[in-house]
């Protein structure tokens, strides 16, 4: 069974910073791109960045490039989100994706407010 468990939300001031982190199991993860998204409250879910196989590969939407970076740990089984200088208009609520056998699999999303 293919699960994906998301943490390292929370409250964080407008500058600070937090570390998202989505552990996969179930599934080979080292064969399988993933993606981070965010839906921000009343808006649709919208891609953050994406990671390929070895790492080599990512995307970062335009709003965070600079900001954050998505990275991996394939014998940790895991893909990152290091957020810095959050901003009010990250607050959302983040969730990694994985894409096999002609489904996408989601976490539960873990939260992120950023608010003085």
């Amino acid at each position: 069974q293919v699960q994906l468990v998301e943490s390292g939300g929370g409250l964080v001031q407008p500058g600070g910073s937090l570390r998202l982190s989505c552990t996969g199991s179930g599934f080979t993860f080292s064969r399988y791109p993933m993606t981070w998204y965010y839906q921000a409250p009343g808006k649709e879910r919208d891609v953050v960045a994406y990671i390929g196989l070895d790492g080599v590969l990512t995307y970062h939407e335009d709003a965070v490039k600079g900001r954050f970076t998505i990275s991996r740990d394939n014998e940790k089984n895991t893909v990152y989100l290091q957020m810095n200088n959050l901003k009010p208009e990250d607050t959302a609520v983040y969730y990694c994706m994985t894409h096999l056998g002609g489904t996408n699999y989601w976490g539960q999303g873990t939260r992120v407010t950023v608010s003085s």
